[in-house]
Order: structure tokens, then C-alpha cells, then sequence
């Protein structure tokens, strides 16, 4: 049975074959969404082995930030800026999953696998249903499964739906979201070390925000991860 299916996905893939989101390049098999030269060539910024990289610098003297790091460098005008348009607008919610378990990767042998558990920047709940899926809860999927932790989208919610933090200055983004996000159930977090997860960091606004209303907690402490720095 498993060589018949094998012959019917290679004939199928003959007339309406997979390609790569990134570089539009036929998948082969055991390639999913992205193809081995994209995910080899993905520029990664490699911030995970420097705990005074450029992305923990942003919440210097803002909150308290045990290790923060992003997967790679967001430019526009690449392949991957085609990849993350198709992985936020376009459905392809699974290139979260795919990345996140790459990165979780490196992460599981640096000084972010301390952390207990892993809470994904939410989408207010009108974004939620209009965009199908949270693309943050996405990746944290990918890096639970590498990193072998919980992952719980249910525990940070953001209570006000803000408007686009595109073109906004850094104290207007932070303006946009400053006490937006709530805690559900403070139990669950209590005493542990969270791992909050986004799909950009630009300013870190955002992220400063969840941080901030996760620290109120009793004994929490929090380290971030985004798939890519602008």
C-alpha cells in the first residue's frame, strides 16, 4: 500500500507539482512548503549565541528580558519577504510550523531551552477570525515540537483591537498597544519561565507589551523569539 501511494503522489506530482513558497522551485520528496536550498540559505542572524544581541538590546532599560533572538533578517525585496507574505495573508499558515521547527533547532542547544513554556503573541479575536489563524501560534507549534515544551495560546489575549503598527514611530507603536493584553489564568504561569513568541520584531512594542502583563505574574520570568527582525 505504502509503494502504491508513493507511485500516486509522484504521478499526481508530475501534473500539479509542489513548489517552494520562497523561491518557486519544484519540491522533491520528503520537501514540504520550503525547499532544502532556502531553509539552508535562510539568512539567520544567529543571535541565539550572543545573549547582548541586537534583539535583546531593544528591551534594554525597558523590561526585563532574560534572552531574547530572532531566526533570520527580514528584507524586503527577497524570496523570504514573498515566503512570510504568503505565510501572514495567503493561508499558508504551516511555513510557521516548518520554520518554528527549525529554529527550535538551534534554540534547543543554547540557553533558551531553560524555559518552561511557550505563549505566542495573540491576534484580538476580530483579526482571529478574519485572518483563519494566528501565524504566531504557528511557529510556536514548530518550536514546541523541536524544544519538547507546552505551548498554550489561551493564557495572554489581547483585549482592545489596535490599529496597524505599519509606519508608526516607535513611541506611537507603543502608544497602540500599551496595556492591550491580559492575562487568563495566572495559575498556569505562575513560577514559570515563558517562552513569548512572535512572527516579526521590528521595535518590539508588541512584544514589550505581553512581557509586561506575563512579569505582573508571581515568579515569572521571560525570554523572546521571533521568527524574523525587520
Amino acid at each position: 500500500m505504502r509503494v502504491l501511494l508513493r507511485y500516486l503522489t509522484d504521478f499526481f506530482g508530475l501534473f500539479f507539482p509542489e513548489l517552494c513558497v520562497s523561491c518557486s522551485a519544484h519540491l522533491v520528496s520528503q520537501e514540504k512548503l520550503i525547499c532544502t536550498k532556502c531553509l539552508y540559505n535562510l539568512p539567520k542572524t544567529n543571535f541565539h549565541v550572543d545573549i547582548e544581541n541586537p534583539v535583546a538590546q531593544l528591551f534594554w532599560g525597558r523590561t526585563k528580558i532574560e534572552y531574547a533572538t530572532a531566526y533570520f533578517y527580514f528584507n524586503k525585496g527577497t524570496n523570504y519577504q514573498q515566503m512570510m507574505h504568503h505565510f501572514k495573508y495567503h493561508g499558508k499558515k504551516e511555513i510557521g510550523f516548518v520554520l518554528g521547527k527549525d529554529f527550535g533547532l538551534q534554540l534547543k542547544k543554547s540557553p533558551f531551552n531553560e524555559i518552561d513554556m511557550i505563549i505566542p503573541v495573540p491576534l484580538h479575536p476580530k483579526k482571529l477570525k478574519k485572518r483563519g489563524y494566528n501565524q504566531s501560534d504557528w511557529i510556536a507549534k514548530g518550536l514546541a515540537y523541536s524544544l519538547e515544551k507546552i505551548t498554550d495560546s489561551n493564557i495572554l489575549v489581547r483585549s482592545v483591537e489596535t490599529t496597524t503598527q505599519t509606519r508608526k514611530s516607535r513611541f506611537a507603536r507603543w502608544q497602540n498597544v500599551e496595556n492591550i493584553f491580559q492575562i487568563n489564568d495566572s495559575l498556569k504561569i505562575e513560577g514559570k519561565h515563558v517562552l513569548l513568541v512572535d512572527d516579526v520584531v521590528t521595535t518590539g512594542s508588541t512584544l514589550e507589551a505581553c512581557a509586561n502583563a506575563i512579569l505582573e505574574i508571581k515568579g515569572t520570568k521571560v525570554s523572546i523569539a521571533s521568527l524574523a527582525v525587520a
